[in-house]
């Protein structure tokens, strides 16, 4: 049997006598679902080398150790897919997701996906590492996604999400003028009941926020950045949407969504192979996808502690509207 790297934790004088119980879930944060886990695995759990039980009282100086089994995806085909990777260690993998690609394969879409990528990249080294997503994008959004490497990992960034300590911020461009320079968007949100696969606001619905600023104002367009308090699926769109500046390219909850903008006049030369198609009667070019970029994620690495921040800059579609809004 193997195992990843072993999470370690030397057992200082202010903490002789503790249980071990107590190291384990304080000191490294492992959740009562892993630490059942690591309790059926021969060596998953050790002091200074020797299997122990939780209930062992550690003494000054001792060293923790807890070992994981090496997993593999073995349900995920490896496909030689280009990954762009902002950052990784032992832990943790950090990619700039294309727009277009699927995070995880899903029902009809077992190929293609940005997760049959990373497979093969770690196989083409030699590594077993199970496919883990600590969140998802959808398809067309780009930008930074955290994938970890071990379920310690995985568990932990989790944990952060839910106590709101992961700093997301995005990029959009929306349709419209934004007036105020910043604001907030507290409307609960849920499924549409007569479509399940849409969002809608509804008093009903799950709290979500979405804090906002403007960064560029164009003449039938905004350029914002967005910060998200809560992580509700299509969130941003939806909350855009229902302020009535909808992401341009958003064919779901945008403007175009009947089939009618009802806006005048596109121009001609953002052709479909640059990334742009014409969106006929709007003044503003529309990118193939909505626009919009997870720019920024932030979070406390899992074993160092230490606060990482990780950035992927505009893709060439978004930059390229941009580029004709300032000039236009």
């Amino acid at each position: 049997m193997t195992y990843y790297e072993p999470l370690t934790y030397l057992v200082p004088a202010s903490e002789d006598g503790m249980e071990l119980r107590a190291i384990l879930q304080r000191r490294l944060h492992i959740s009562r679902k892993l630490l059942s886990r690591l309790k059926l695995t021969e060596e998953g759990i050790t002091v200074n080398g020797i299997r122990r039980y939780i209930n062992y009282r550690v003494q000054a100086g001792d060293r923790v150790e807890v070992r994981m089994e090496e997993e593999t995806s073995d349900d995920i085909l490896p496909q030689d897919i280009p990954v762009d990777v902002l950052y990784e260690d032992d832990h943790l993998l950090i990619v700039n997701k294309p727009p277009g690609l699927i995070v995880h394969p899903t029902t009809g879409h077992w190929s293609n996906t940005l997760a049959n990528g990373i497979v093969h990249m770690w196989q083409e080294r030699g590594l077993k590492i199970r496919f883990r997503p600590i969140h998802r994008l959808d398809r067309e959004t780009s930008g930074v996604l955290a994938v970890a490497k071990n379920p310690y990992v995985h568990q932990n960034v989790s944990e952060q999400m839910k106590a709101g300590t992961v700093e997301k911020e995005y990029e959009a461009v929306v349709h419209g003028i934004v007036e105020r320079d910043a604001g907030t968007v507290d409307a609960p949100i849920d499924r549409n009941p007569d479509s399940p696969h849409y969002r809608i606001v509804t008093p009903s619905g799950y709290p979500s926020v979405t804090h906002y600023r403007v960064l560029e104002r164009f003449r039938d367009a905004t350029h914002l950045s967005l910060r998200l308090e809560t992580g509700r699926t299509h969130q941003i769109r939806v909350h855009m949407s229902h302020i009535g500046h909808p992401l341009l390219g958003d064919a779901m909850y945008g403007p175009d969504a009947s089939g009618d903008s009802g806006i005048p006049g596109v121009p001609g030369e953002f052709a479909p192979e640059s990334g742009v198609s014409e969106w006929p009667r709007s003044s503003v070019p529309v990118p193939d996808r909505h626009a919009l970029h997870a720019a920024r994620l932030a979070f406390d690495h899992p074993v160092s502690r230490e606060r990482m921040t990780f950035t992927a800059p505009l893709p060439g579609d978004i930059g390229m509207i941009l580029s004709y809004l300032r000039n236009s």
